[in-house]
């Protein structure tokens, strides 16, 4: 019953924050109005600029924006214990991560639908300009080279989940068919897409289903990488509506839902008890010690705990995703509350279910490498024994579908249908996150190649410049992919797992760029004479904190068995160093300009005001 209260708790926490700071930025702070023209309105193409109603939108934003980032991160910072974990989520996400998203996302708005990249040139200078676009570049390389080697791993350890999650494609350009032509809204082909995804995951491994499943699962690491990066050059290229849209939207519907059954199937284990094992119901406890200042083999808690945690609580991805995507896609500007502060805490609430799967939901039973079923602590200690141990990326994604499994299965739902629901939650999530990033790092290499001249910046919005700069970004992920992370030989085997090189400086990235982006949103807001002062805080921690923990990384690894100069490692801290340095260098820039901007700021209020 405990777990039960903090989780309600959580959640009420969020339904206030919403309704009180969340509308209090809007309306105070950014001012948002219905009877603005949005750029999707008035760049219209369908292509990129497309107005869309505000549940698609939401769909596409949130399935975009939290990818396995929410999933992995909690799984495995738990192991400092789940208070600290569930503090830094609840609150991170109320006051610094959904502050983030909504404050991106209108500052997109409010300036023709452009990336924060781009935006950061045009309220800074050029050269901040660049320097932002080359740390985009350098993330989005990272999450389009890791996140194919997730979905493998995922296929590998979960093959039930293949099926349903290939056949959403088709699924999803039936449906934005259906909600191009049809005029009776949203309704009836949300219930037709839900129910043929539900079908899809409960018979989707019957007969030669399974063997179909079975045999993709063998697939190696590298094909399922190439197979990944060709779907998403197409997705990339073509129209929002015709693949972007409806599959992210018909994914948001399955995996809201799912979130849903796991919070019945808290409900349930809080009650009843795990599923009937001889008899015995075992009981919903937390099996997970609350505070752990020294794990065995782990780095410390500060300040790894708060990188560890990144889409949990506050993520510069999303900054992408905001003024990327989503921002070319609102229709109504009051939208921008829902979809970039709403979707955010969101998310912090899929992290804070995430947390007590693994430290509440595993203790209702797990199977050993030797077979025996482990209930309790003892199913804690096999899965959470050392950093080692919980660190792999097949281990964080298996802790949280054993234990959400467990939940489900609390409420007598088949156990093999248990674990599919689950791994097609944490393989969709993955794959909306990872052709969303496809299409950002295509605006990304258009507006890097647009800063040499303006015939160069009309060839790369053309046609031809859109596939060749999409061709770049799939072929410098495929690139990265390829290295062996083991620097061993080159085969089918040990190629796709490249991005594992990086992936230690995913999290530290991804929240530099954060810190970046309320640097961005906060000259926005002194250029306009509005309060800034909420960001101060969060915009100085997320651009200290990572930078230590980067720092850490690229000079000493994680604390862990990794030394620095062994041969796998040079990547990860060549571009570990260009990185912070890339971000020093846009603190001094922006430092220099400060005064200039309250110069102009002050100067322009004068004049309306006369």
């Amino acid at each position: 019953m405990f777990v039960l209260l903090i989780v309600a708790a959580s959640a009420a926490t969020f339904i206030l924050a919403y309704r009180l700071y969340g509308r209090w930025l809007a309306r105070r702070v950014f001012r948002l109005s219905s009877e603005t023209i949005c750029p999707a309105d008035r760049l219209r193409d369908d292509i990129d600029f497309v107005p869309t109603q505000r549940t698609i939108v939401f769909g596409h934003h949130f399935t975009s924006i939290a990818g396995t980032g929410p999933i992995v991160g909690p799984a495995i910072a738990v192991m400092w214990g789940w208070v600290p974990a569930v503090v830094w989520v609840v609150f991170g996400s109320i006051f610094i991560g959904a502050v983030h998203d909504l404050g991106s996302l209108v500052v997109s708005l409010r300036n023709d639908g452009q990336t924060i990249g781009e935006v950061a040139g045009r309220l800074l200078n050029r050269r901040v300009r660049l320097l932002f676009l080359i740390i985009l570049f350098v993330g989005l390389t990272i999450v389009l080279a890791i996140f194919g080697l997730v979905i493998a791993v995922v296929f590998r350890m979960f093959p039930a989940a293949i099926f349903p999650c290939l056949i959403q494609i088709p699924l999803a350009i039936v449906v934005g068919v259906m909600l191009r032509r049809s005029t009776a809204g949203l309704f009836v082909p949300s219930v037709i897409a839900l129910m043929l995804m539900y079908l899809s995951v409960i018979f989707g491994d019957v007969g030669w289903l399974g063997s179909f499943n079975t045999a993709l699962a063998g697939l190696p690491t590298m094909g399922w990488v190439l197979l990944l990066l060709g779907y998403c050059f197409v997705a990339s290229v073509l129209p929002v509506r015709i693949l972007l849209q409806p599959r992210d939207y018909i994914n948001a519907l399955q995996l809201v839902t799912a979130l849903g059954l796991i919070v019945f199937g808290l409900v349930a284990a809080a009650f009843l008890g795990g599923a009937s094992v001889d008899g015995v119901r075992p009981p919903l406890e937390i099996i997970a010690p609350a505070v752990d200042l020294n794990p065995l083999g782990a780095p410390l808690m500060l300040p790894f705990l708060f990188i560890t945690i990144a889409c949990g609580a506050i993520s510069g991805f999303h900054c992408l995703v905001a003024s990327g995507t989503t921002s070319k896609q609102v229709q109504i500007e009051t939208d921008a509350l829902p979809i970039g502060y709403g979707a955010m805490i969101t998310e912090g609430f899929l992290a804070v279910l995430v947390i007590f799967a693994c430290v509440a939901g595993l203790g209702l039973g797990v199977t050993d490498a030797s077979g025996e079923e482990l209930t309790g602590v003892a199913a804690w200690s096999d899965r959470y024994a050392s950093w080692g141990t919980a660190g792999g990326l097949g281990s964080k994604v298996a802790a949280f579908v054993d234990g959400a499994s467990n939940l489900l299965a609390a409420m007598a739902i088949p156990p093999s249908v248990a674990i599919a629901i689950m791994g097609v939650l944490v393989a969709s999530f993955a794959g909306t996150t990872l052709d969303t990033a496809c299409r950002l790092q295509r605006y990304v290499v258009q507006e890097i190649a647009s800063t040499a001249s303006e015939r160069v910046r009309v060839a790369a919005w053309s046609l031809p410049g859109r596939y060749i700069a999409t061709g770049i970004a799939v072929v410098l992920a495929a690139g990265l992919a390829a290295i062996p992370a083991s620097a061993g030989a080159w085969t089918w085997e040990s190629t796709g797992t490249g991005g594992l090189i990086l992936w230690p400086l995913f999290g530290a990235t991804n929240q530099l760029l954060a810190g970046l982006a309320f640097l961005v949103i906060a000259f926005f807001l002194w250029r306009s004479g509005r309060p800034a002062w909420f960001m101060l805080v969060p915009m100085v921690a997320m651009l200290i904190i990572p930078a230590w923990a980067m720092g850490a990384q690229v000079f000493t690894g994680t604390g862990s068995e990794i030394d620095w100069i062994t041969q796998e490692r040079w990547l990860l801290v060549a571009i570990g160093l260009c990185t912070l340095v890339l971000e020093a260098w846009m603190v001094f820039e922006a430092l220099l300009l400060w005064p200039r901007v309250r110069k102009r700021a002050r100067a322009e209020r004068l004049v309306a005001q006369q």
